[in-house]
């Protein structure tokens, strides 16, 4: 469960042999989501503040995350994602 990056207390992660589509996770807490990179739709719940913070990292940085899954599926490696500033 290779982790992504880390904000505010959001961990964002990807999974190695992940399924399509594209998604990348976030946990807050007790909470769990799954977002889908190219639509942004999510599966789980979330508080609501948190959940813009996550939406709004995710706007930022779509290509990278659709590298990082391309990386992770194909060879295992990935690259840390700047955290929500």
């Amino acid at each position: 469960m290779p982790e992504i990056s880390r904000f505010l207390g959001i961990i964002i992660f990807m999974n190695f042999n992940e399924h399509s589509p594209p998604h990348f996770h976030a946990k807050y807490g007790e909470y769990q989501i799954s977002v889908d990179i190219k639509s942004g739709v999510i599966e789980g719940r979330f508080p609501p503040r948190a959940l813009k913070l996550v939406l709004e990292w995710h706007s930022q940085h779509i290509d990278e995350l659709l590298s990082n899954w391309n990386s992770i599926i194909n060879t295992g490696e990935y690259n840390k994602i700047q955290p929500l500033e």
